[in-house]
C-alpha cells in the first residue's frame, strides 16, 4: 500500500479590487469544494488576495501587506480548520520594518507551521507590447534567506514562489533535505510575449519534478487583470517521467485535485539515481561564481 495524499492547486482569477475580502470569499468556496473532494492540502497562488501590485511602481502600497493572524486570512483559515484541510497561500507579509513576498503554511488543525519568504526576486521592465507590464518586486520586497523543508502528517515538502521555479539550485536544495513535494504559489503573466512565455511555462515545472524526483504542485492566477494577462495553466506534475497529472486552462479559475502516491518519489529517485551519482566536490563554482 502506497503512501497517499490528496492535494489541490487552486487556480484563482484576476483580482480587480484592492479590497481583500472578495478574494478571501473565493478561497472559502475553493476550500469547501476541496473538502468535498477529500483534499488534505490546498495551495493558493502568489499574493492571491490582492491584484499583482508589483506590476506597477507606486508608493501607496502598504495596505497590500499584512501580519498573521488577521481577520481576512482567519476567515478562510477558520473554515479550513473546520474542514480539516491544510492550507498554503501566498501573501504580502509585513514583519517589523520589512516587507516580504511570502507563503504561509497552516496544517489541518489550523496550526501555523511556518512562513516561507521568497528568496529570488525579479525585476522585469515593461515593454510596449499589449500586456507588457513590468514586475518591480525588488522595489517592494526584501529577499528571504532560507530554504526550509516543512513536515506535515509525515509528508516533507518545500516551497518555491513563482520566479523561483527557474532556479534549479533552490529546488535541488529542498530535495536534498528530503522534500517529496515542492509547492509553487505563482502569479505568472505573459508580459505581452505570448509565444515565449507559453513555450517555456511547463518546462521548468516538469524539469524541477524530473531532475529531483519530486512532485510539483503549481498554483497560478488566470485571466486578464487590468491589462496584465495571466498564464493560468496551473498544474500537478508527477516525478516519474515528469508527467502532467492535471492542468488548468488559461482563462477560468479551477481546482485541480489529485491523489499522490508518495512511493512514486522513491521510485523516481531510484530510477534516476542522482543521489548516488552527484559530485558536490566538483560544484564549488555554483557557490563561488558571481556573474
Amino acid at each position: 500500500m502506497g503512501r497517499k495524499i490528496t492535494v489541490a492547486a487552486a487556480q484563482t482569477g484576476p483580482v480587480l479590487s484592492e479590497d481583500m475580502h472578495p478574494a478571501a470569499e473565493v478561497a472559502c468556496g475553493m476550500i469547501e469544494e476541496a473538502h468535498r473532494q477529500g483534499v488534505e492540502i490546498i495551495c493558493f497562488p502568489e499574493v492571491f488576495l490582492t491584484p499583482f501590485f508589483p506590476a506597477q511602481l507606486r508608493s501607496d502600497c502598504e495596505h497590500f501587506f499584512m501580519e498573521l493572524p488577521n481577520p481576512i486570512t482567519n476567515s478562510f483559515l477558520d473554515l479550513a480548520r473546520e474542514k480539516n484541510v491544510a492550507v498554503i497561500f501566498g501573501f504580502g507579509e509585513r514583519a517589523g520594518g520589512h516587507f516580504y513576498n511570502s507563503a504561509a503554511i497552516f496544517d489541518r488543525g489550523g496550526r501555523h507551521l511556518g512562513t516561507y519568504r521568497k528568496a529570488h526576486l525579479p525585476a522585469i521592465l515593461p515593454t510596449n507590447l499589449k500586456g507588457g507590464t513590468g514586475s518591480y518586486e525588488k522595489m517592494y520586497f526584501s529577499p528571504g534567506g532560507e530554504l526550509p523543508v516543512y513536515e506535515m502528517d509525515g509528508v516533507r515538502f518545500g516551497i518555491q514562489i513563482c520566479y523561483e521555479r527557474k532556479f534549479p539550485e533552490a529546488s535541488r536544495a529542498l530535495a536534498l533535505q528530503g522534500a517529496e513535494i515542492i509547492f509553487m504559489p505563482i502569479c505568472a503573466a505573459t508580459y505581452g510575449e505570448t509565444k515565449l512565455r507559453d513555450n517555456t511555462w511547463a518546462l521548468p515545472l516538469q524539469c524541477r519534478a524530473y531532475e529531483n524526483g519530486v512532485f510539483v504542485i503549481a498554483a497560478n492566477r488566470c485571466g486578464d487583470e487590468n491589462g496584465r494577462s495571466h498564464i493560468g495553466q496551473s498544474m500537478i506534475v508527477n516525478p516519474v517521467g515528469a508527467e502532467i497529472m492535471a492542468q488548468g486552462g488559461r482563462d477560468e479559475p479551477a481546482l485541480l485535485v489529485e491523489t499522490l502516491d508518495l512511493d512514486d518519489v522513491s521510485a523516481a529517485q531510484k530510477s534516476l539515481p542522482w543521489w548516488r551519482d552527484r559530485r558536490p566536490d566538483l560544484y564549488a563554482t555554483l557557490h563561488d561564481a558571481r556573474i
